[in-house]
């Protein structure tokens, strides 16, 4: 589980080890791997999902303290917000080492393991915006957007292996990433706890696609039958477009800090 300190990754492994599984927890903050470890009973590493070396000792450390690896949840990410033509090349290179190699370097570690035990499963955490753009967060959209293309081309290229790929597409929910964002009108923002209950029903009836809430992934379908026109000026009817843009600094600025 990357990212598994806090919010989203630290609810999927609650809700795991709830369940019997034996759960690594994976961090970039080793304090906090440790803690929310030592809090839900888990067992925490230190890892940085950027570098291949230090995510491949992550996963060894895990399977050599609890065994083979049955499943991978790549979660970490990160989303600075702002327009896209005031976004620095430093913050552009963290959103994209972090939500686009991060998936690869996990993808391209934990999978042959899984090939070659004829079993596994890999979810990848993306994002509604993989699939509705969200201005304001035009690098964030794009990591996304590859997250979900990748998944559905490894899940292809797997095919037979008896390894199962799951995308996760949470529309927004309540974490710290949403610190200082006024939500979408119409749009009710999920729970950490159903983000896991969602991931833990793919994992127990293997599916590709899970959105959370159910009802974002039926809007987006629903919307898909529009022209383009049309489709824009319900996003600006509910304010989606304006989620990312219209931003209280102040209330941001603790995420926006520790993530760049």
């Amino acid at each position: 589980m990357t990212g598994g300190g806090r919010g989203i990754g630290r609810a999927i492994a609650q809700a795991l080890v709830a369940r019997g599984a034996k759960v690594g927890i994976a961090d970039l903050d080793a304090a906090l791997a440790e803690r929310t470890a030592a809090a839900i009973g888990a067992v925490g590493v230190a890892l940085d999902v950027t570098d291949r070396d230090v995510f491949t000792s992550g996963v060894d450390e895990v399977e050599r303290r609890l065994g083979p690896l049955d499943v991978l949840v790549n979660n970490a990410g990160i989303m600075p917000v702002g327009p896209f033509i005031e976004e620095s090349d430093t913050a552009t290179r963290r959103i994209v080492d972090v939500n686009v190699h991060g998936v690869l370097n996990g993808m391209k570690i934990v999978l042959p393991r899984f090939v070659a035990h004829g079993r596994g499963h890999l979810v990848n955490v993306a994002s509604m915006a993989a699939k509705v753009p969200a201005p304001g967060g035009v690098t964030y959209t794009g990591s996304k957007h590859f997250v979900l293309g990748a998944s559905d081309a490894v899940r292809q290229e797997l095919r037979g292996t008896g390894v199962e790929v799951t995308c996760l597409m949470p529309g927004p929910v309540l974490t710290e990433m949403m610190s200082g964002l006024a939500p979408a009108r119409g749009v009710r923002q999920a729970t950490v706890e159903e983000v896991a209950a969602a991931t833990v029903a793919a994992l127990e009836r293997p599916r590709f696609a899970v959105h959370v809430p159910a009802a974002a992934g039926r809007m987006y379908a629903l919307g898909q039958l529009l022209p383009r026109q049309a489709r824009e000026g319900l996003m600006r009817l509910l304010r989606t477009d304006r989620v990312l843009t219209e931003i209280d600094r102040e209330a941001r600025r603790a995420y926006e800090e520790r993530v760049r």
